[in-house]
């Protein structure tokens, strides 16, 4: 028999202990968090688009699309982004992002807080990102932080079917109609 007799307490031991369990998990802080989350239609047609887009815009290698089954260490955590650009291949068997360059979570009802406060703090203590962005379910409205020379900018709110993203970091532009067409009918 098999027991384990402690937890995990640094980010790499965590991807370990986290490899192939069946459950969701985040190591947030030092603490492993169950985050086994069910989706809406909305949140997986939006992840499910997104990826799309990205996958057919972005060249393999040197760009990787991932979605929430890969994570990304940040100063403090190891998270599982909705959707996750990585700017380096990287190795078959990592188990996070060598270095991501854009990520982005999709709202829902319980992760809102968490969403707007927490993971947009740990997700800019990544030296590499450029780009986050949040997703609602509920209309063709986004936030997008950028890297700027200067540090991080504040959220910008961008809403409409006709409005665009522009992902400088990634040398692209997203018009929301792409995401959110059909889903409001």
């Amino acid at each position: 028999m098999n027991l384990q007799s402690r937890y995990p307490t640094t980010p790499d031991e965590f991807l370990r202990w986290n490899e192939g369990r069946e459950s969701k998990w985040d190591f947030v802080e030092g603490r492993i968090v169950d985050t086994m989350v069910r989706v809406s239609r909305n949140h997986a047609i939006i992840a499910g688009r997104l990826t799309t887009i990205l996958g057919q815009s972005l060249t393999f290698p040197p760009y990787t699309v991932s979605t929430a089954n890969f994570g990304v260490k940040t100063a403090t955590s190891v998270r599982y982004p909705d959707v996750m650009v990585d700017g380096a291949a990287g190795s078959a068997n990592d188990l996070a992002a060598a270095s991501p360059i854009f990520i982005a979570e999709i709202l829902s009802p319980s992760t809102l807080a968490v969403d707007f406060h927490h993971k947009a703090s740990e997700y800019q203590s990544v030296e590499t990102l450029r780009h986050y962005l949040i997703l609602a379910q509920d209309g063709p409205r986004v936030w997008l932080w950028s890297k700027e020379p200067a540090g991080w900018s504040k959220p910008a709110m961008v809403e409409g079917l006709d409005s665009e993203v522009l992902l400088q970091g990634l040398g692209l532009t997203i018009r929301l109609q792409s995401i959110y067409a059909g889903l409001l009918d």
